[in-house]
């Protein structure tokens, strides 16, 4: 299992963008929630309010998932990253593969 982590402008481009990862079948759940985020931009810091995206995936999917998002996020630099999960409850691997069939 891979989590991924995307900053969105708001709800409704998260919402865009998980269901159609969700169609073809590269990630099988999302969870938004609204964050504050404070970064370097062009050389200043700015602050904004946008929407932490947490997915769950497998690692090879990685970059379909990120195409996907290039063409869907409203950012000229979208931040998405990806973590390998190491444990997981019994029954998660077996959820995982049946929903990126």
């Amino acid at each position: 299992m891979n989590l991924l982590f995307l900053t969105c402008k708001d709800q409704r481009e998260a919402d865009s963008i998980t269901e159609d990862l969700l169609k073809k079948h590269l990630i099988v759940c999302s969870k938004s929630t609204p964050v504050k985020s404070q970064f370097f931009w062009k050389g200043n810091i700015d602050k904004e309010d946008e929407v932490l995206v947490v997915m769950e995936s497998d690692e090879s999917r990685f970059k379909q998932i990120e195409k996907v998002v290039r063409s869907l996020h409203s950012y000229e630099q979208f931040v998405l990253v990806g973590f390998p999960v190491t444990q997981m409850a019994a029954g998660v691997e077996k959820w995982l593969n049946d929903g990126l069939e």
